[in-house]
């Protein structure tokens, strides 16, 4: 049976794990740190305080199994995506205001509703309004003609899906032999954001040219699946009506996904107490929990010493 392109956008957040233990990363007293900008420590615990102030907020979210490492992961995360997308608007002239914050929060009920049923206070919760607003803006500009083009593989497990993944990134005839059964692989599927905007929410869509991944799309699943990207275009033809169809959801999802080469290239490392980075997910997880891996495009080597170049 052929697999399905869509699976490919199954990689979602997962939460789970224990707070607690030493260390971190170089900067003393930091909960991460992007790039060369560090989170302190006492800006993720000011923001958990709060939240667990909200006890009819945490009653429910315990009763579903959450936790407070949970909530501490949540809010590192937030950190990392705020980070990140306040350097994408200051380099794209993305720009929110005040105004707009005002409108998006009264659409939604009002400030003081939306406060009194979420984990945030005001400062909080309007600068998460903003980075969302970012993030659609983001997405509104890159969306319609985004598309991908990539080679996919079946694994059976985490193992051959390792395997597999490497085999990919060096290419080669070890790669075009993956290729052999047409009823555990295919080539050249392309998946275009604007008819497909969930797809445009996963790690497909933020992965370079060159780049592989695999992954598992679910834990109670066996399968693990392997791609390669091979081709990306920023200009691929598409119906104005599926883009203006995407609700503001998807559009901050989209947005958020468009960061994950500049979280690699900046570099996110995350306290040891809260987990690590998950490029897959786009959010930090506890240690074991990664869902996959993402290699990058393997380097053309360079030419040897005496050698002639054009160009």
């Amino acid at each position: 049976m052929r697999m399905q392109v869509g699976r490919v956008a199954a990689a979602v957040a997962v939460l789970g794990a224990v707070i607690g233990g030493c260390g971190g990363p170089d900067q003393a007293g930091s909960a991460v740190i992007i790039g060369a900008d560090a989170v302190p420590l006492t800006r993720v615990q000011s923001q958990l305080d709060v939240a667990l102030s909200k006890t009819d907020q945490i009653a429910r979210i315990t009763a579903q199994g959450g936790t407070t490492a949970d909530l501490s992961r949540s809010i590192v995360t937030r950190e990392v995506m705020h980070d990140l997308l306040q350097r994408r608007a200051a380099a794209d002239r993305i720009v929110v205001t005040d105004a707009q914050i005002d409108a998006e929060l009264a659409g939604s009920g009002g400030v003081d509703a939306i406060v009194d049923g979420s984990l945030y206070d005001h400062a909080t919760l309007r600068q998460r309004v903003r980075d969302d607003l970012i993030a659609a803006e983001l997405a509104k500009r890159s969306v319609a003609g985004l598309a991908v083009t990539v080679d996919l593989v079946a694994a059976t497990s985490r193992a051959d899906a390792e395997a597999k993944a490497q085999t990919l990134q060096h290419g080669g005839p070890a790669a075009d032999a993956l290729f052999a059964d047409p009823r555990v692989a295919e080539r050249g599927t392309t998946v275009q954001a604007a008819t497909n905007p969930n797809e445009a929410g996963s790690v497909l869509f933020g992965v370079p040219v060159g780049g592989v991944v695999a992954f598992q799309p679910s834990p109670q699943e066996s399968t693990w699946i392997v791609f390669k990207v091979t081709d990306r275009s920023t200009n691929a033809p598409s119906d104005p009506a599926a883009v203006n169809n995407m609700s503001q959801a998807q559009l901050t999802t989209i947005g958020e996904r468009l960061l994950q080469p500049d979280a690699e290239k900046l570099g996110v490392r995350v306290n040891p107490r809260y987990g690590v980075w998950d490029p897959i997910q786009l959010r930090v997880v506890a240690e074991g929990q990664q869902t996959g891996m993402v290699l990058p495009p393997v380097a053309a080597p360079a030419p040897a010493p005496g050698t002639a170049t054009v160009g």
